[in-house]
């Protein structure tokens, strides 16, 4: 472009995860143009994991009709949908990116809202002159890389940074509190046990095992996390009974059970460990954006395309692609790996600085 954007719009509809990766091409916008208005177009569901970021000016959140609260009125649901209507159309946005890997007509409707001259995304529609449309992006890429390079039609191409992610003081503080963990010399490892994905699932006598591994003549406590709610629930499935199950099998160990009703919880809980065990999905992501070491149990999902970017981490996949197939001394020994390189880490750049 010639003249520097003023006001852009990025648009990130999908998943935790998904708007995490992208947090790299805001920093990148942030550094580029620093005059810039950066808007960031998220659902309500995702909202929490952009709340804080430095790079990002304003917020526009809207509610996918699959996230109407039960009860929700659709009036209101409406009426919310026409504010953010209202928004992009008065926003004078004079480029929109499209952040995702594939064209999503529903994103491109939004685009379109803003009357904004230059849109840029994945396989756009041949009938505008000033858009901009990449191809599909080779196989190989992380998803940071797939987004980050909608930024070469803008003349950035340089390698993007790790991902970011604010934790709510408040909510930090209170959690903190709450589990007593702020005089503790003790080690805290987070460990996720609920994944969305069938095969990503670890069985619940492998955590027991796992957690009796790592406290066992280990200085460490342990806080376990879980999607909250009913496994009856069809809309929102949660792992409410495996951690009750899990929680009666530990009694007496230092084990902290912390349920998070709400992202903005399962950040802050998150932020207080020293290294995170979870399967695939949006914990891992958040984990990664909050920079912590990760030892990740993948399934049938690409390990290439979602690992924990710009973080230490270790990624365990069987060739089965199923985690019920991992051993919990593979995890073990990965997690002992993992410990030690940091320790190695920190005991270089501490002589570093004695020197």
């Amino acid at each position: 472009m010639v003249d520097p954007p003023r006001s852009i719009l990025v648009i990130r509809r999908d998943n935790i995860g998904d708007l995490l990766c992208t947090t790299p091409l805001f920093r990148a916008l942030r550094v580029h143009y620093p005059e810039a208005r950066i808007v960031a177009l998220v659902n309500s569901y995702n909202a929490p994991a952009l709340r804080g970021n430095v790079d990002v000016d304003q917020i526009l959140v809207y509610e996918k009709a699959k996230h109407r609260a039960a009860g929700s009125s659709f009036w209101r649901w409406l009426s919310g949908r026409w504010r953010v209507y209202r928004t992009l159309r008065s926003g004078k946005f004079d480029l929109v990116l499209l952040a995702a890997s594939t064209l999503s007509a529903s994103a491109l409707k939004f685009a379109r809202l803003t009357g904004a001259k230059k849109i840029v995304g994945y396989q756009l529609p041949a009938d505008h002159p000033d858009w901009v449309s990449l191809p599909p992006a080779e196989p190989g890429l992380h998803e940071v890389q797939i987004v980050f390079r909608l930024l070469r039609a803008l003349g950035i191409d340089e390698p993007p940074s790790a991902m970011s992610l604010t934790p709510d003081t408040a909510v930090r503080q209170r959690l903190q509190a709450a589990l007593a963990l702020s005089d503790t010399p003790r080690q805290i490892i987070g460990i996720h046990i609920s994944a969305r994905k069938p095969r990503q699932r670890w069985p619940i006598e492998r955590f027991e095992a796992l957690c009796r591994r790592l406290v066992a003549g280990e200085s460490n406590h342990l806080l376990i996390f879980w999607a909250p709610g009913s496994g009856t629930n069809s809309t929102h499935p949660g792992d409410d009974d495996k951690a009750d199950a899990l929680a009666a099998r530990l009694i007496g160990l230092p084990v902290s059970f912390v349920r998070t009703t709400r992202l903005e919880e399962l950040i802050a809980g998150l932020s207080l460990c020293h290294r995170v065990i979870c399967a695939d999905g949006g914990a891992m992501h958040i984990a990664a954006a909050l920079h912590k070491p990760l030892v990740c149990l993948f399934g049938n999902s690409d390990a290439k395309r979602w690992h924990p970017w710009g973080v230490p981490h270790i990624v365990l996949q069987s060739a089965e692609q199923d985690v019920a197939v991992i051993a919990v001394e593979q995890v073990m020994d990965a997690y002992r790996q993992l410990a030690a390189e940091q320790s190695e880490f920190a005991n270089t750049a501490a002589a570093h600085i004695k020197n």
